[in-house]
């Protein structure tokens, strides 16, 4: 079956704010984001790609154009079901707000039980990203090959899940998983399992040295909802 390349959009203006964007519209890439978007053109340059699959948000839309504009033929499909997990009434809030909700140590801990008010349980998150990956690599093999490559911008916990899910982990395991920001994950789906060849590849290191306490704005790793570590309700 086809190679998948997973892409989290770049970073984002709610990132930066410390903001749990989730479906909320307007939400555009930052400038650092643009820049991340734009690099990407040359990191995927060597793969033929047959297909881009995109998150109806508006930051995983961005993050692909760069791509898109540098291969007019590439076509571009939206996909409802990779969209961000539907935080319901959390969607807006200060991800530091969110700290103190009893749910939010359920969230880090627990994930399978988790229902957000207003909104989606984490395991219809999983379940509907899963079934969308496995509709596209379908349907990628029957037009394409099954040595075909494609890639799929979503969001930190839609990543997440569908990682956890190629390496057979429960859901409750799957905030053990970091995507960062405009980071590219790869998995092979073959006929018996599927091969996870790269996770959160984004060719910078600069997230692993040690964070800075004393720095008074909120840094990238500190910014909560699709920042660089975690993603979604889920960054630590």
């Amino acid at each position: 079956m086809p190679t998948l390349i997973l892409v989290r959009h770049g970073r984002s203006t709610a990132n930066t704010a410390g903001v749990l964007a989730g479906r909320t519209p307007g939400v555009a890439l930052d400038e650092r984001g643009v820049a991340q978007a734009a690099a990407l053109v040359e990191r995927l340059a060597s793969l033929p790609l047959a297909a881009a699959v995109s998150s109806p948000l508006q930051r995983c839309r961005e993050t692909l154009q760069p791509l898109l504009d540098a291969r007019p033929g590439l076509p571009l499909h939206t996909e409802e079901r990779i969209s961000e997990c539907d935080y319901g009434d959390w969607a807006g809030r200060k991800l530091a707000e969110l700290t103190d909700e009893p749910l939010m140590s359920v969230v880090q801990q627990h994930p399978s039980a988790v229902a957000f008010p207003g909104g989606e349980s984490m395991r219809a998150m999983q379940a509907r990203a899963v079934e969308a990956v496995r509709e596209w690599n379908a349907r990628i093999e029957a037009e394409h090959g099954d040595g075909a490559v494609y890639v799929m911008c979503s969001h930190g916990d839609i990543i997440k899940s569908v990682v956890a899910d190629a390496l057979g982990m429960h859901l409750d395991l799957f905030q053990r998983i970091q995507a960062e920001p405009c980071s590219v994950t790869a998995i092979r789906y073959t006929r018996l399992r599927p091969f996870l060849l790269r996770l959160g590849d984004t060719g910078d290191f600069a997230s692993l040295e040690p964070r800075q306490e004393s720095a008074g704005a909120p840094t990238d790793t500190e910014a909560g909802t699709d920042a660089v570590v975690g993603g979604g309700a889920g960054a630590p």
